[in-house]
């Protein structure tokens, strides 16, 4: 099984000088999902890590460099999650390398990174549209004290059952750490839902609990997903994660409910 202490992750290497889609490491999925009591086989999250890659560029067959910025979703349902850094590595190894025309590399990229998740994994050119402001209402104002950075703590969340509302919370708060190098992942974080209102203090200072936690993007998302799901209740729930850019990547993973359907819009926010 790979784990993250088996991938290039702290450790250096040479920059890639040809392509090589060996560089994709793939990590399994299930591991994490066990240690937070989600089963593998029967998800209760329906989702994707929608990816946007901002320095992506190969050779025409000519030699000319082509430029682009792709937008690369990848479900949830695969077994394997990427390693963000063999990610920008294997981007990197496409640098000197001729196709025919902007399809070929489309191909290209979409066919070693689905090799990798083992799913089908999508790839669009194009940049994705600006949103200046956060949906819903941000709990970034609350005046509350916060003593506790982590772990994640799930006794923070509750929710009222004599009121059951519709409604979209959000936080730019969000901090969690590499698993292997320590180095800060930063992310805004919005929650919709249906269901008993939860509270925002509470919600908040849970947001804030995994300031100094390790774990992957992805498995941060779903333990969100999981705790809340457990813990409030809702009829239907939806979480999304926009991490900040590190090496011409960001990473948007996206849990909901069953039946949800994906954002009709791919956006990025002021921070990436």
């Amino acid at each position: 099984m790979n784990t993250p202490q088996d991938s290039s992750l702290g450790r250096e290497v040479a920059y890639p000088s040809q392509y090589d889609p060996a560089l994709l490491f793939p990590i399994p999925r299930r591991a994490a999902r066990e240690e937070i009591g989600v089963d593998e086989a029967n998800l209760p999250f329906v989702g994707h890590d929608r990816w946007q890659a901002y320095e992506l560029s190969w050779l025409d067959r000519r030699g000319k460099p082509r430029v682009a910025v792709a937008t690369i979703s990848v479900p949830c349902t695969s077994p394997n999650l990427i390693e963000s850094k063999s990610f920008k590595l294997y981007l990197n190894s496409l640098n000197s390398t001729r196709f025919d025309d902007d399809e070929q590399a489309r191909q290209r990229i979409a066919g070693d990174l689905s090799a990798c998740a083992g799913a089908v994994v999508n790839v669009v050119f194009g940049v994705p549209l600006l949103v200046e402001a956060a949906e819903g209402e941000s709990l970034d104002g609350l005046d509350v004290a916060i003593e506790r950075y982590g772990p994640p703590a799930p006794e923070y969340l509750s929710a009222n059952a004599g009121q059951v509302v519709t409604e979209t919370l959000s936080s730019a708060l969000l901090k969690s750490n590499c698993p292997v190098t320590g180095q800060p992942d930063w992310a805004s974080v919005s929650v919709r839902y249906r269901g008993p209102r939860i509270d925002r203090e509470g919600l908040l200072r849970y947001l804030v609990s995994y300031r100094e936690h390790a774990e992957f993007h992805e498995q941060c998302v779903e333990r969100i997903f999981n705790e809340l799901t457990l813990r409030c209740q809702p009829e239907w729930l939806e979480v999304e994660a926009r991490y900040t850019r590190r090496g011409g990547l960001d990473i948007n993973p996206w849990r909901a409910s069953a039946g949800i359907e994906a954002p009709a819009r791919t956006v990025r926010d002021l921070r990436q």
